[in-house]
């Protein structure tokens, strides 16, 4: 082959993958508007239905997480086994008209059901799509390519404040669930026809050729690796205060500071985007960039941004001006995002090849069990629980209390990074 044919070709990889990312990217943002737009619209249900907090973090947490975290086990499995591409397609087209149903909700009792079937469709995302990045991408650009996936959060976020704010304000909340729901049914569509499925292994010129493992040796596998349980649990615990704050952010501006939803979905939609996306990039940029020198730096950087967000969340719920809280809460929203790409790269880096959906799954599985379905949950009950001395100002000293686990995540960063090199370097064995 010459040389310009060498180019030519590598030019078409690059083109394909940088698509496959950018594609991921938006179906990842659907994703996140279709799970989180709950939270700018909790206070106009909980008025309509009657619902307490507690039930309120139910339906943001447990009704939602259990379902995704379980079914995320036998998805990837087959994700390890099977086509990718197709399996995102369809949990894309599940989860997009589970959104949709959720705006004719009744009842406690429908809400709770339709959330359930989002979880049910979004359980077939993350595995997927996590497992074709780390085919696309290699292992020293993997952290800043599933850092650039992750963005899909803020990104996700923001938009869904800003269009559920809106349209809760202007046709009631039912109309905001509709409006999302429904353009992912063509976003399926699209990443099913012009999405390629990569061959496994692809980016570390390695081969996939034996049988996938079963899962109880995946889960043997990561339990003797010291470097994930920490991974883990750390990232669940970040989860744990992230989500919360996600779900109730939005009610805390309005019950405390009498903020429009109009309003918190235009300014918090900013920080969750910009702040947050620029978190989520820059740490799994600097994750790279300090990891190939160090290997302990790919974990250490969250560690480190976990620490120093504290203060910062503290001043959040004490400040009396609502726009200057805002503005504080910009730093806190970009430094607890650094966990998101490094944790998520170096857990499939740290397996091998048939095992990287399952790895995912599990990962997702205890982060989401503790920290999406407890956490907004959590939240709740302390909320009520303080009610009767705090008063509308019960969710800021709930929301404060649970911010300060911040330094227990960084410790669980600070010990993973010290075992990951030893985990990484025997990757290929099963014990």
């Amino acid at each position: 082959m010459s040389e310009a044919e060498a180019a030519a070709s590598q030019n078409k990889v690059y083109a394909v993958r940088h698509y496959a990312l950018g594609v991921l990217v938006v179906v990842y943002t659907f994703n996140f508007i279709d799970r989180q737009i709950l939270s700018i619209l909790m206070e106009s249900i909980k008025l309509e239905l009657g619902l307490s907090d507690q039930a309120l973090g139910f339906l943001a947490g447990f009704a939602f997480a259990a379902f995704y975290a379980v079914l995320g086990m036998p998805i990837a499995l087959w994700a390890d086994r099977g086509n990718r591409r197709n399996l995102i397609s369809l949990a894309l087209a599940i989860w997009s008209v589970m959104t949709a149903l959720s705006g004719l909700a009744q009842n406690f009792t429908h809400l709770a059901l339709a959330r359930i079937g989002v979880g049910i469709g979004e359980a077939g995302c993350s595995p997927p799509a996590h497992s074709l990045i780390s085919d696309y991408y290699p292992p020293d650009q993997r952290a800043t390519a599933l850092g650039i996936y992750s963005i899909g959060i803020p990104l996700g976020v923001m938009f869904g404040l800003f269009v559920g704010g809106w349209i809760n304000e202007a046709f009631g909340w039912r109309y905001a669930f509709f409006v999302v729901g429904v353009p992912g049914l063509v976003l399926a569509a699209l990443v099913r026809l012009t999405l390629q499925e990569p061959p496994r292994g692809l980016s570390e010129n390695r081969s996939a050729e034996d049988a996938a493992p079963a899962f109880i040796e995946t889960v043997r596998f990561l339990v003797r690796r010291p470097a994930f349980l920490h991974i883990a649990f750390g990232g669940a615990l970040a989860a744990f205060v992230g989500y919360g704050v996600i779900s109730w952010f939005p009610t805390f501006l309005i019950r405390s500071h009498a903020m429009k939803t109009t309003e918190i979905g235009l300014w918090f939609g900013l920080i969750m985007g910009i702040p947050g996306g620029v978190g989520i990039f820059l740490g799994g940029y600097l994750a790279d960039k300090f990891g190939a020198a160090d290997p302990r730096w790919y974990l250490w950087t969250a560690a480190v941004a976990s620490i120093v967000a504290l203060p910062f969340g503290a001043a959040t719920y004490l400040l009396s001006n609502p726009y200057w809280a805002l503005a504080v809460f910009s730093i806190p929203i970009l430094l607890s995002n650094f966990w998101q790409a490094t944790v998520f790269a170096q857990t499939q880096s740290l397996v091998q090849l048939r095992m990287r959906g399952v790895a995912c799954a599990i990962l997702l599985f205890v982060i989401n069990i503790i920290g999406l379905g407890a956490g907004p949950w959590m939240i709740g009950i302390l909320s009520d629980l303080l009610a009767p001395y705090y008063g509308a100002d019960s969710l800021r000293w709930s929301l404060m209390i649970f911010s300060a686990l911040g330094l227990w995540v960084g410790y669980h960063f600070y010990a993973g990074g010290n075992h990951l090199a030893a985990d990484l370097a025997r990757v290929d064995e099963l014990d």
